[in-house]
């Protein structure tokens, strides 16, 4: 037996491809809405998403907020009259069948199912986390799935993890281990709320010494061995 019980996988990122869920979801609203989709659209977009998402992290804006300003400031930028919220609407649409797994996810998945008790803790749309689960086939191995969009809570914020604990009906958090890619919700929020963390780490990123790392990977195979399987 290892030393975790229950692993906490974080969903963008770390499951799911999103860098490329992304670009394939934007390319297709940009199209539908008469625009041509290039690498300046595609930069500016990631710098506008980004910053209202580290602004959500930080409880300064809703995910109803992020539904419709990062495309209206995109359109504003741009130059285009369209309207934001109905083009918010068919990007979510699109993001929602993305359901492109990084590399590894379903091997681990399946090595690790029956063995160890795995969940989601996400911050993220609802419909829009939930279609990219059933479109990829892996929602089935996670009890239960936490979408911050659901729950109206966040990672960093420790009330998320224990809405987690609640629902999973588990309260050791000895042997817990949340997993993630984001240094400044997953990591940050796992060692506030006094778990292990481990960082998923594929472009050898710096890390920050004010945010404590139990475990750090580049592969998501590394798993097994911290969990002894």
């Amino acid at each position: 037996m290892g030393k975790y019980a229950l692993l906490l996988f974080d969903a963008d990122g770390t499951l799911f491809d999103y860098d490329r869920a992304e670009s394939w979801a934007l390319e297709q609203t940009i199209c539908d809405i008469g625009l041509q989709f290039d690498e300046h659209i595609k930069k500016k977009y990631r710098e506008i998403n980004h910053k209202l998402w580290v602004a959500f992290e930080q409880g300064e804006v809703t995910i109803a907020d992020i539904r419709v300003e990062r495309f209206r400031k995109l359109l504003s930028a741009i130059h285009n009259d369209t309207d934001p919220v109905e083009t918010g609407e068919r990007y979510l649409s699109y993001l929602g069948k993305a359901g492109f797994l990084i590399n590894g996810t379903r091997e681990l998945l399946d090595s690790l199912y029956g063995k160890i008790r795995m969940a989601v803790i996400t911050n993220g749309i609802t419909e829009t986390q939930y279609g990219r689960f059933d479109a990829s086939g892996i929602r089935t191995y996670f009890d239960p799935i936490i979408i911050s969009g659901e729950v109206g809570a966040q990672k960093p914020d420790t009330a998320i993890f224990k809405i987690l604990f609640e629902k999973a009906g588990y309260q050791d958090k000895s042997k817990a281990l949340i997993i993630g890619d984001s240094l400044s919700s997953d990591m940050l929020g796992g060692f506030r709320f006094g778990i292990d963390t481990c960082w998923f780490n594929p472009d050898g990123k710096p890390r920050d010494p004010d945010i404590p790392v139990t475990h750090e990977i580049r592969e998501l195979s590394e798993i097994c061995r911290i969990v002894n399987l």
